[in-house]
């Protein structure tokens, strides 16, 4: 399903860079047990744009999305948040970085069970000790259709609901870039779309910027580009992707 002005911003076209990784090399271990996650890879995202990460299990897929989002760093190589380079930070340092300018949605939800769904959508705020722009809140908790759930806790939510809670959790603080690992591997497929049309408008009508891993091919069709992965390496990247045509680059990847 296409989204109204999806396919205006697919054409539109993206220039600034919002996420850039230069040579970017993660190892694990020493000597004859080194394990090369990630192999020099250098990618430029553009600002408001929705870039979908695949690859066969091993690939590297999520070393990536972690060196990208400042939660591992790179044994060699750069990446660079805007302009910021954070491959080098103190840990102190991005942490803070994390918190104003970067967003999460993982697929295990990760909501604090005690709190509410209105406390959890707020919890960076008062982990930051800020407050939340509420007009922007209001928005966020609107756009994530979550009005009449804020006093419930997770385990009074469907997982599609706990889902969208987290999506909005990562709106809230207005990030540069929101990370999304899996966001529907969780749910059924009903929840796993509206999941993903929620992350597609986000990108469409607030201008921010998403990298998701994925191993589902109808999933990465919502993004404006998917890049593939093969032993650590970005082998290829496809444009206006659509689910066929990435389960078949997918097969080729692994025969």
């Amino acid at each position: 399903m296409t989204l109204p002005d999806q396919e205006a911003r697919r054409s539109a076209p993206l220039t600034r860079s919002a996420l850039r990784l230069n040579q970017v090399t993660r190892s694990y271990g020493h000597g004859n047990g080194t394990v090369h996650a990630l192999r020099s890879v250098s990618v430029s995202l553009p600002a408001g744009s929705f870039t979908s990460v695949m690859g066969p299990s091993g690939s590297g897929k999520s070393t990536l999305l972690r060196c990208a989002a400042g939660l591992d760093r790179p044994t060699s190589g750069q990446v660079f948040l805007g302009d910021t380079d954070i491959s080098g930070m103190r840990e102190r340092k991005l942490t803070i970085l994390r918190r104003e300018r970067i967003g999460f949605v993982f697929q295990s939800f990760n909501l604090v069970p005690s709190l509410t769904a209105r406390e959890n959508i707020l919890l960076p705020f008062r982990l930051a000790g800020r407050r939340p722009d509420r007009d922007w809140m209001r928005d966020v908790i609107a756009r994530t259709g979550l009005t009449d759930r804020l006093r419930h806790r997770p385990a009074e939510l469907s997982g599609g609901q706990q889902q969208r809670v987290a999506v909005a959790r990562a709106l809230v603080t207005r990030p540069e870039v929101i990370f999304a690992d899996e966001p529907t591997g969780a749910l059924d497929l009903s929840s796993g779309q509206e999941v993903l049309k929620l992350l597609r408008e986000v990108v469409d009508t607030t201008g921010q910027t998403l990298v998701m891993v994925t191993h589902d091919p109808q999933a990465a069709s919502y993004a404006d580009q998917v890049l593939f992965l093969a032993d650590g390496t970005v082998v290829d990247a496809m444009d206006r992707p659509s689910a066929q045509r990435v389960s078949e680059r997918m097969s080729r990847l692994g025969s």
